[in-house]
């Protein structure tokens, strides 16, 4: 039903989102620095369960609507485009804001149980402004829609980023319980993370803006 190239250039396109830093990689990383690689691994399962809630969301709600209206398509495609740049500008203008104690500010006694930790890794998973934007606007532009079936597609379609996330997330959340005196030594090492990634996330929202409608 998704054909293989629609499936490489969304999952191209997906990395470039989930390695940008934003909430959910920073809160992950948090917990690691916190309270080690078993609780960062649990958040970032929670955090995937939490994001393909979206995804489903989109599908089930959005997914109807892009299928029958191409005003109501381009319509979410600029909101969500022009969101991504605001979200970049502001990320690259406050990116020296970006402290290393900041990523620390988890409670460092006992750790939770695993399924609390779960619950709220997909707590912030859905509410992540970054996740919502990139599933609403982003995800449509890969279905087929001449092939029908487009909430299917995108359930499909979503479960490439949901499992890029994972991988990385729990990548990053092992690393930074490796190596917690590099994370927590350098605001200037944050700093140009996020700048890095504010300019990446401007690059992503006009590419979403210019990109036409694939039928």
């Amino acid at each position: 039903m998704v054909s293989t190239d629609r499936l490489l250039a969304f999952a191209a396109m997906s990395v470039l989102v989930i390695v940008i830093p934003g909430p959910s990689v920073l809160f992950v990383i948090g917990r690691a620095l916190a309270h080690g690689r078993r609780t960062a691994v649990a958040t970032a399962l929670g955090n995937v369960l939490g994001s393909y809630l979206l995804v489903i969301a989109v599908a089930v709600g959005i997914g109807s609507l892009v299928e029958r209206s191409v005003a109501i398509y381009l319509t979410v495609k600029l909101a969500g485009a022009a969101y991504l740049v605001y979200l970049g500008v502001q990320a690259f203008r406050h990116r020296k804001a970006l402290k290393a104690s900041a990523i620390q500010a988890q409670p460092t006694g006992p750790s939770r149980g695993d399924l609390r930790t779960v619950l709220d890794g997909a707590l912030v998973g859905v509410t992540n402004p970054k996740g919502v934007v990139f599933f609403a606007a982003v995800l449509p532009q890969f279905v087929d829609h001449s092939a029908g079936h487009v909430p299917l597609q995108m359930l499909l379609l979503g479960l490439v980023p949901i499992t890029i996330g994972l991988v990385t997330d729990t990548l990053w959340g092992l690393t930074a319980s490796a190596a917690r005196t590099w994370f927590a030594g350098s605001d200037r090492r944050l700093s140009l993370i996020g700048g890095a990634g504010g300019c990446t996330m401007i690059g992503l929202g006009v590419t979403v803006a210019v990109t036409g409608r694939a039928d």
